[in-house]
């Protein structure tokens, strides 16, 4: 199944989820109470998520006289993948990592951190920054953002109603909504389910990412060779982040490939993500 069928597909599953869960909740107006939820939350990520996220990390835009190099790459590789040439954010930050934010290619930006351009060679940089770019191009860091807050009012309602069932509200098992079990099953079941959901979104989103990077930078060993370098960093310091934004970065700033818990993390192993770029330039002639 291709990537975008399955994430298709996925982001129905959490939408149909959110409903279900708003169903549980208060039956047909709890429904209509989740589908309102969704759309504010949408409507602000949709219009803020890009600036919060710079601020959160206290991002700058970088320097075009400071960051020659950089501003080279990010234009050329903008100019190779039709997409607009996007704003260039610094991050203050030794932990080498890097993400892409939003809501349209025509209002991305891509950040890096000073601990990034220390430990990457100019071929690694360029591998990077492709990936980022294509998920400018692949609207990537929208359906992130969708999928981010959908899961997050899918664990408010929980969070809802895990108090209901604790003060006894809602507990007439009707046809309208789901009593006292229903609660339950929305406060303990529902936010797990959204997490897995939400992940496997970004996971298959991270691999797109990989193959159209390296096409778009013509080398999928630039990528690889980055990948393992950050790997080998995250895998010896975490990185000071906001789990909330952990799906964005390049690679996973709390861990280094494998975990114990694979199923909730926001990206694939990167010992895989790094064979697939090694075989893809196995069949590859430049």
């Amino acid at each position: 199944m291709g990537n975008t069928v399955r994430t298709t597909l996925l982001l129905g599953l959490l939408t149909g989820l959110l409903l279900v869960v708003g169903h549980l909740f208060g039956g047909r107006s709890g429904m209509v109470i989740a589908f309102g939820f969704a759309l504010v939350m949408n409507f602000g990520a949709y219009w803020f998520s890009d600036k919060i996220v710079l601020a959160m990390y206290r991002a700058v835009e970088a320097d075009p006289s400071e960051y020659p190099e950089l501003y080279e790459i990010v234009r050329k590789l903008a100019h190779a993948g039709g997409v607009p040439v996007p704003k260039v954010y610094i991050v203050p930050n030794p932990a080498p990592n890097a993400f892409a934010t939003g809501r349209s290619p025509e209002k991305a930006a891509v950040a890096v951190t000073t601990g990034l351009l220390s430990l990457l060679n100019r071929e690694e940089i360029e591998g990077v920054l492709a990936h980022e770019l294509s998920h400018v191009k692949n609207r990537d860091t929208l359906i992130s953002a969708v999928a981010a807050t959908i899961a997050g009012a899918i664990m408010m309602l929980a969070n809802m109603a895990r108090w209901a069932a604790i003060f006894g509200i809602g507990g007439r098992d009707d046809d309208e909504g789901g009593g006292i079990l229903g609660l339950l099953a929305v406060a303990i079941l529902a936010p797990i389910a959204a997490l897995i959901v939400q992940m496997a979104i970004s996971r298959s989103r991270e691999y797109l990412a990989d193959e159209s990077g390296a096409k778009l930078c013509g080398n999928p060993l630039y990528l690889a060779s980055a990948l393992r370098k950050l790997g080998g960093y995250a895998a010896a310091r975490r990185m000071e982040a906001n789990p909330s934004t952990a799906h964005m970065f390049i690679v996973n700033p709390f861990s280094g490939g494998k975990s114990l818990l694979n199923l909730f993390s926001t990206h694939p192993p990167l010992e895989e993500r790094i064979e697939r770029l090694e075989r893809m330039a196995g069949r590859v002639t430049y």
